[in-house]
């Protein structure tokens, strides 16, 4: 399970992105908006073949913590196909939705911080969202994150 700092850190990101997007009328997701700006950082910084691996492990460790993602999945160009009518398919609790959402773009965090190192990881949410703010925050280990 993707940890409560990640989870915390994932909820910011789209509150960042909320705040972000205000002013226009979002055509996607929050989750997409926010996989999409990190999945740009880390093709520019780590090349296609890096995000897609990245993007496709995270993708099935969600999986195994939500099955109704089994749609969803990683296009070639590193894009995720298939979220958006997932998070569609949930009519009833979009508590599902967005831990599905939460939990993907969390494990994405939580190997860009095993394979990069917390330095490059908070580098990258800063080339993404250059307004925010990410270094307040201690967790329990001594990450930032």
């Amino acid at each position: 399970m993707t940890p409560p700092e990640l989870r915390d850190m994932v909820r910011r990101l789209l509150a960042y992105d909320a705040i972000a997007s205000k002013n226009s009328e979002p055509t996607e997701s929050a989750t997409l908006r926010v996989y999409e700006k990190l999945h740009q950082s880390i093709d520019a910084v780590a090349g296609a073949a890096a995000s897609y691996s990245l993007a496709s492990r995270a993708l099935a460790l969600a999986k195994e913590e939500v099955p109704s993602l089994g749609a969803a999945q990683v296009a070639a160009n590193g894009s995720i196909q298939g979220l958006s009518e997932f998070e569609t398919q949930i009519d009833n609790g979009m508590d599902q939705a967005d831990d599905g959402g939460i939990l993907l773009i969390g494990h994405l965090l939580g190997l860009l911080l095993i394979f990069l190192g917390e330095a490059l990881t908070l580098s990258l949410l800063r080339n993404a969202w250059p307004s925010a703010s990410f270094d307040d925050r201690d967790s329990e280990n001594g990450r930032k994150a």
